[in-house]
């Protein structure tokens, strides 16, 4: 025997062993009961007894660590589950239609290649009709009632349901995944496709989960600040057992726990499938899942047999039924779904007591436990699993139902590793699906090439008694509604401050916008709608002034004396608190955005996020979220500080942010802006707000990128127009001496970069005897979709120019762009400008270095810009091509 292996009589190292002991006499007496029931009656007996001891304990208050996971059974006894408040019958008969309708609607539109994914709502319909039978509150009577984040894949299940209310036509279902016409169903829950019925895009894996816990803490710090009365608002969030994987979706469990979000239900689909095959194929995702949400903090409630498993658990005294329910991977029990009685009883019911219990059981009994008995599919233990969560104080909840993937759609599709792939059944697995559901659709029904729908009409006792329901629970449920309330239009003073400049004092953009939002965060009528949320690193954009006066946003209020609480921007945490200190999660930080953007739909209360980051990390660790809140119609600021690639000096290749505004520009509702002043941000934040918080509200939201490089920031020029081409995205700001005779060229620059341009434009005058023009290009983006638009039109047979057309119209000389961003940025709007085009930019990886040297380095500072400038002229031959070889020597560039 090795070393390692053998035994020793030293104690076992543990917390305990560090502890006094003042009765040594009683604890061996503990000890020694143990070790005579583990010899007596086995281990299984001795663990039984001490979590029994355990629960008891817990429940008198004495403080003990916690289990992190508990036998694979319900966690509600049959004989603790509450009587069932509705016609069961009748609900039986609700859902089997759905069921149909659901699976006749992708079946259809799978006939013309469409697609459609049918096997996720047939093991969650339970989990879903008791939620809308019994639990989810509509919005009806003035609340916001419930907020539901519906499993994507389980999108035509509630289409279904949606139909039988009366709230879709048969027409509409025929339109599913057929968009183009305008009059078609989106795939997925997709609120800017179908904004009157979907409030939250959830297709986009693990993307639903984050949303939804801070959607719950959003729900808080509403009625906290009391702008909503939320107390009566849940948020449900539905996934899958395979989307867990998805590090989004496990990511703020503690935050959930920690704040106490007990207005907040998971309920996670156990399929036990993955799209393409086991979610855990050698070992249980309901207990690992259990022992992740356990030690995060929350209350797990596990709902994972049927009534035909409670005789058979009371029964087992012996503990041999649940010990091999613990012990059988998840893989197998998929099988045993799959297969007969003979392979059942020869694979599970193994060794003489389980041996014993399935002899008192028929083949039908064997077959039926694996392969429907499951507690997602049975009514009453979910409403039993249900009532628990709603009822459970101080913490999060989440379900853990065991359900079939395919469930009710035939041994074709039930437990399949590929029934995520089987987009359609056939007339004859139609047939035997409406025997399994009992429905009254007749065999001529079923005799033509395409399947019915069904519905048993608007004054059915079904439709009834369904309109019924949701009446008593507040009305219809998904449903998305907004109700016009637009904000009054800020005052002019805080805006007016940016637009005078600030005379010889250097400013960076960056603290120019911070003290835009800062003094509009004052205004009487809607300062209180700014919700202000950073990640992390509040102090490097300047917000530490927003401490003490917003205050920190904190459920607990603030238990501890700050340790800068002697200085004036002290660290001062509230339970009223404004700002959102997210931590080091810009997922987290885009979840909070979102919520608070939607606000408008979701609780009628219009707010105004304003998220701050490095700039590095929002589009390209988060685009993903981006575009989910484009498809939640959110609106407010998003803000890049310390934005372009070379002015975060010494911060080194992963902090150089040369591309976010590529990234953005991909995204249809980003209204994104480049501002090189301050007066620039005044023009567009005041337009931001008219946009999407006046009269017309738009359902865009803001990405303005800015600067922690201090420059001068002049007043406004008093040019007609700039306002207009501020916000168009283009405007000359210095134009060449007038009088000046010689080489022209026209340098367009955004953010930062127009400070090396106008540099560069005093190097031409001075030095080469060129007259160069400096315009600011405030979005290179706009000026590109504008462009799309004229294209567009004159497709259509309209004639519009382009507006960078227009603008630059009868510039003499060619046209040199710079930015500090990649080329492809102000690339954009090269096939639109008519004279000779050409770009710098700073592609490739930032490096840490000074600002200068980095310049010179992507060769974006102004000597690279007079080189560049002089060439473009030489070679239309306007300037002589010794005088390129001459500046290059000149400034260096040679080497």
């Amino acid at each position: 025997m090795s070393d390692q292996s053998r035994p020793t009589d030293s104690p076992a190292i543990s917390e305990l062993n560090q502890l006094p002991d003042r009765d040594r006499e009683e604890t061996a007496e503990w000890q020694a009961s143990l070790d005579a029931v583990v010899r007596n009656a086995g281990p299984e007996r001795a663990a039984y007894l001490v979590r029994r001891v355990h629960e008891v304990a817990a429940r008198t208050g004495v403080s003990l660590p916690g289990l992190l996971s508990t036998d694979y059974i319900n966690t509600v006894p049959a004989a603790a589950q509450p009587a069932f408040d509705g016609d069961l019958e009748m609900e039986s008969r609700i859902t089997a239609i759905n069921r149909w309708n659901a699976a006749a609607m992708v079946t259809r539109g799978s006939h013309l290649g469409l697609g459609g994914h049918i096997a996720t709502y047939a093991s969650a319909a339970w989990l879903y009709e008791i939620g809308f039978n019994h639990f989810f509150r509509g919005k009806d009577g003035g609340g916001s009632g419930d907020q539901l984040f519906v499993q994507g894949h389980a999108s035509p299940g509630i289409y279904a349901r949606v139909f039988l209310e009366g709230r879709l036509t048969a027409e509409q279902l025929n339109g599913f995944r057929r968009e183009a016409g305008g009059n078609g169903l989106p795939s997925y829950p997709h609120p800017r496709r179908l904004p009157w019925l979907w409030e939250f895009p959830t297709v986009s894996m693990g993307l639903g989960p984050l949303g939804a816990i801070y959607q719950a803490r959003f729900n808080r710090y509403l009625e906290a600040r009391g702008i909503k009365d939320t107390a009566a608002s849940r948020v449900w969030a539905f996934l899958g057992d395979g989307e867990t994987d998805e590090p989004e979706s496990m990511a703020a469990l503690t935050l959930a726990s920690r704040e106490g979000l007990d207005n907040l239900t998971f309920v996670v689909n156990c399929n036990l499938q993955r799209l393409d095959g086991p979610v855990r194929s050698n070992s249980k995702i309901v207990q690992e899942l259990e022992s992740r949400f356990r030690g995060a903090g929350w209350n797990v409630v596990k709902t994972l047999w049927g009534e035909a498993w409670d005789p058979l658990l009371q029964q087992d005294t012996s503990g041999a039924l649940v010990r091999r329910l613990g012990e059988v991977p998840d893989a197998q029990l998929q099988t045993l779904a799959a297969r007969d009685a003979s392979y059942i009883r020869g694979n599970f019911f193994t060794g003489d007591a389980l041996a014993a219990v399935a002899a008192g059981l028929s083949d039908a009994q064997i077959v039926d436990l694996f392969e429907n008995s499951r507690g997602g599919h049975e009514p009453l233990k979910v409403y039993a699993a249900y009532r628990a969560a709603v009822e459970h104080r101080g913490a999060p909840t989440v379900i853990l139902a065991q359900t079939v993937k395919g469930h009710t759609l035939g041994s074709a599709f039930e437990s399949r590793n590929a029934s995520h792939q089987m987009k359609k059944l056939t007339m004859q697995q139609f047939r035997e699906m409406r025997d399994l559901l009992d429905l009254p659709v007749p065999d001529s029904a079923l005799a033509g090439d395409e399947v019915p729908y069904w519905h048993p009409g608007e004054d059915s006792p079904e439709v009834r008694y369904l309109h019924e329901r949701r009446t008593r629970l507040g009305g219809p449920l998904p449903s998305r509604r907004v109700v016009a309330k637009p904000l009054p239009e800020p005052p002019a003073k805080p805006f007016e401050a940016l637009e005078k400049g600030f005379g010889n004092q250097e400013v960076a953009t960056t603290m120019a916008l911070v003290r835009l939002v800062k003094d509009l965060m004052r205004d009487k009528q809607t300062g209180a709608r700014w919700v202000p949320i950073v990640p992390d690193e509040a102090r490097t954009f300047g917000m530490e002034s927003l401490f003490p006066t917003a205050g920190i946003y904190s459920p607990q209020g603030q238990t501890y004396d700050p340790v800068d609480a002697d200085q004036l921007l002290y660290y001062k945490e509230s339970r009223t608190g404004q700002l959102i200190i997210e931590g080091i999660t810009e997922a987290g930080s885009v979840a909070e955005f979102a919520a608070a953007a939607t606000s408008y739909a979701t609780h009628g209360e219009p707010m105004i996020p304003f998220y701050i980051f490095y700039a590095m990390f929002g589009f390209q660790r988060t685009g993903d979220q981006f575009w989910a809140l484009a498809d939640q119609l959110g609106r407010g600021f998003v803000v890049g500080g310390t934005a372009g690639r070379t002015t975060m000096t010494g911060e080194g290749l992963q902090h150089g942010d040369g591309h976010s505004h590529l990234l953005a520009s991909t995204n249809p509702a980003v209204i994104s802006y480049d501002p090189a002043f301050a007066y620039e941000i005044a023009v567009i934040v005041r337009d931001g707000l008219r946009r999407m918080y006046g009269e017309r509200a738009e359902n865009i939201f803001y990405y303005l990128t800015v600067y922690n490089e201090p420059k001068h920031q002049p007043p406004m020029p008093a040019v007609p127009g700039i306002e207009e081409g501020i916000l168009r995205g283009i405007y000359r700001f210095r134009p060449a001496e007038p009088a000046a005779a010689g080489p022209r060229i026209q340098l367009l620059s955004s953010g930062t970069a127009i400070h090396w341009a106008l540099r560069a434009q005093e190097l031409l005058a001075t030095e080469w005897n060129v007259r160069a023009d400096v315009w600011s290009v405030t979005s290179w983006t706009e000026l590109r979709r504008d462009a799309m638009e004229s294209d567009a039109a004159r497709m259509r047979g309209e004639e519009r120019t382009p507006y960078v057309t227009r603008a630059l119209s009868g510039a003499p000389g060619p046209v040199l762009a710079v930015s500090d961003w990649m080329r492809q940025v102000p690339d954009q709007i090269s096939q639109w400008v008519e004279q000779d085009y050409y770009s710098l930019g700073t592609d490739g990886f930032g490096l840490s270095d000074t600002r200068e040297d980095v310049r010179r380095h992507f060769q974006v500072d102004a000597e690279s810009i007079v080189v560049a400038a002089l060439d473009r002229l030489a070679r239309s031959g306007q300037v002589a091509p010794e005088n390129v070889a001459q500046a290059r020597e000149r400034y260096g560039l040679d080497r």
